[in-house]
């Protein structure tokens, strides 16, 4: 990102957020009046909604949570336990104006963030099929330069912020504009590389290698991503699965999310997708398949067998007509843990709402299976943390990262709920979606506050991709009008 853009965008300096938190707001008390904040008590939220050790989805009452140096130290009840002040930062007060809902961040388990620029695209030819709408917006991606690429990136994590998400895992060719993006938002990110490129011939095996080597020198976590399994060479899925196991890293892929893309690895791979993962060595549980719209019944118990990871992307593969996730027979088989949910990339879902996500997959599957609110609460939260191997992150427990959304509770959506079963509260934030969360909070920062982002100028962040978009189109309509002259 160059340094202009960087200056229009960014609040921070020295990587600093600013300091104090809008405190004419009257729930942030800072104690200390230093900038960090190492020891913060979030005070008796109305409800804390969390799954617990045993995989249980709670709505828990009357707790407090106190943090240490971005992790969860304790949820424990203010009424029976007072805490020194002196020895607190910063108290966060979640008990008034009606309380607050915290809930862990949302995962989001397959994006492609640097497309962000690239939604309306598919609106480029009115009255034109898919196909040639997707090849138009091809066209527009492969003229994005490194600036593009990292302006979006930026857009796509603030949206999934305000969306109440905390980690997401971006499928994508390009590096180092994930990286910077990620780093100036604070946003966990799977940086997934692919090792085999269409849009990026210059991608390999041995270049992703290469960001593997320095892994610990990243903000962001380097994995391992094909477009999908018939693309490569059997030696270079070779090559992927020895990184994979070299590094113990991630890897991630597309999977039989068309009748054609299962054709074309029988043609290249000689066996269905499933079959060419374990063939090459990718079959355990640090594979993540997304889609899997047009897997087999013996797919899907070697999957289960095999502790791969799913990500379900009901809006998208509805959107591009690709079919139906055959969710009951995950159900069926014992498989629902290893499902989460994904947005996919803004052509695929217009909003980067993981709540709206799961009423989709209630709605496609309410026909043949019922997915309880609860499990769909897991499928954002644990279930997307244990697949990304973060098994620190989706709950609020002690040991765990402090990475919590926090939700007006006296608000539309939420109300009415049963107060004697508060588990229906649930239901009401997947149903109602769309919404944004009032503070935000990763690793123990709060990167939102008052439905404010503390790092970035929003305004300035849309102003810019809305420039950098409309620059991409006029090379775009250029080309075409120099094409229209050169024929006639």
């Amino acid at each position: 990102m160059n340094e202009e853009m960087k200056a229009a965008i960014s609040k921070t300096s020295d990587g600093q957020p600013p300091y104090p938190l809008r405190q004419t707001h009257e729930r942030y008390s800072h104690l200390n009046g230093k900038p960090e904040a190492r020891r913060v008590l979030i005070h008796k939220p109305k409800y804390i909604i969390t799954a617990d050790e045993n995989r249980e989805v709670k709505v828990i009452t009357d707790r407090s949570i106190l943090i240490e140096d971005g992790v969860i130290k304790e949820v424990f009840d203010p009424n029976k336990k007072k805490l020194n002040l002196d020895t607190l930062d910063l108290i966060f007060d979640a008990s008034k104006r009606g309380g607050l809902a915290v809930t862990p961040g949302f995962v989001n388990a397959h994006a492609h963030p640097p497309m962000y620029m690239l939604r309306s695209s598919l609106m480029l030819e009115k009255g034109e099929d898919l196909e040639k709408s997707l090849k138009d917006m091809f066209e527009l991606e492969h003229r994005m330069s490194e600036d593009d690429f990292t302006i979006s990136t930026i857009g796509d994590l603030t949206e999934e912020q305000k969306n109440g998400i905390t980690t997401t895992l971006s499928h994508y060719a390009v590096f180092q504009p994930i990286e910077e993006a990620a780093k100036l938002v604070r946003q966990n990110v799977v940086n997934a590389i692919s090792a085999v490129s269409n849009s990026h011939p210059d991608n390999t095996p041995a270049y992703v290698e290469k960001l593997l080597k320095n892994k610990d020198k990243y903000f962001t976590t380097i994995a391992v991503a094909v477009h999908t399994p018939h693309k490569p060479s059997g030696a270079e899925l070779k090559k992927v699965a020895a990184m994979v196991k070299k590094y113990k890293t991630l890897f991630t892929t597309h999977v039989a999310e068309t009748r054609k893309s299962v054709a074309e690895n029988v043609a290249k791979h000689g066996g269905l997708t499933i079959d060419t993962l374990k063939k090459y060595g990718l079959a355990n549980s640090r594979t993540i398949i997304s889609h899997g719209v047009h897997l087999t019944e013996e797919e899907i118990q070697t999957i289960i067998k095999t502790n791969i990871g799913v990500v379900h992307l009901p809006t998208s593969n509805k959107l591009h007509r690709s079919g139906e996730f055959r969710y009951e027979l995950f159900a069926k088989a014992g498989g629902v843990d290893q499902i989460a949910l994904g947005t996919d990339s803004v052509i695929s879902k217009n909003s980067l709402d993981i709540l709206s996500e799961a009423l989709q997959a209630r709605i496609m599957h309410q026909d043949t299976y019922v997915i309880y609110y609860e499990t769909l609460f897991k499928m954002m939260t644990c279930n997307g943390a244990d697949i990304l191997h973060m098994k620190d992150r989706g709950r609020i427990l002690p040991g765990f990262k402090a990475d919590l959304a926090f939700w007006k509770v006296r608000d539309r959506g939420f109300i009415p709920y049963d107060a004697s079963n508060p588990v229906t509260i649930i239901g009401n934030m997947i149903t109602h979606g769309g919404r944004n969360v009032r503070d935000l909070m990763i690793n123990g920062e709060f990167v939102i506050s008052n439905r404010k982002h503390n790092l970035v100028n929003e305004t300035a962040v849309l102003d810019e991709i809305q420039k950098h978009h409309q620059a991409l189109r006029k090379q775009v309509s250029h080309k075409k009008q120099f094409r229209a002259k050169k024929v006639d």
